[in-house]
């Protein structure tokens, strides 16, 4: 028996909450709320005290599993390495499916964000790319092309 029903979220912490959103929105999410959150109910969730952090939802078109970003205004974000591989531990990216990939990752280049490596070729089946963000958040591209 399983206790999930489906994925909500995945929870980014960020330094400047506004060029990740504005990275995000750049890849197609929406903001679906931005608001600061501080008190008990945070306190006991996080496990940090007298926290106060602002959060970005972002969704795609329609609905989904979301991107929820935070900045901590207190207590103050401990750095993270923002020139992680996918063989350092801890969640290196997330993914989405795409319908031009190449597309994609050119009007992402034309901001000023990189790949990580290339453009992989499945079995005719998938592209994939690794595109790495601001504060070195890397998403991943994908596109069925089989």
């Amino acid at each position: 028996m399983t206790h999930i029903n489906q994925l909500d979220h995945v929870g980014i912490t960020v330094a400047d909450l506004d060029s990740a959103v504005v990275f995000f929105a750049d890849l197609g999410l929406e903001v679906e709320g931005r608001t600061f959150l501080e008190g008990k109910f945070v306190d006991e969730v996080i496990g940090l005290p007298d926290a106060r952090t602002e959060i970005a939802v972002l969704r795609p078109p329609g609905g989904g599993a979301g991107v929820e970003l935070a900045r901590f205004v207190r207590p103050a974000h401990v750095p993270g390495s923002s020139t992680a591989m996918a063989n350092e531990l801890g969640l290196r990216s997330i993914c989405f499916q795409v319908e031009d990939l190449e597309g994609a990752v050119d009007a992402l280049a034309g901001k000023g964000y990189g790949l990580v490596g290339g453009i992989g070729r499945y079995e005719d089946t998938w592209l994939m790319a690794h595109v790495r963000g601001p504060e070195g958040i890397v998403v991943s591209l994908t596109e069925r092309i089989g």
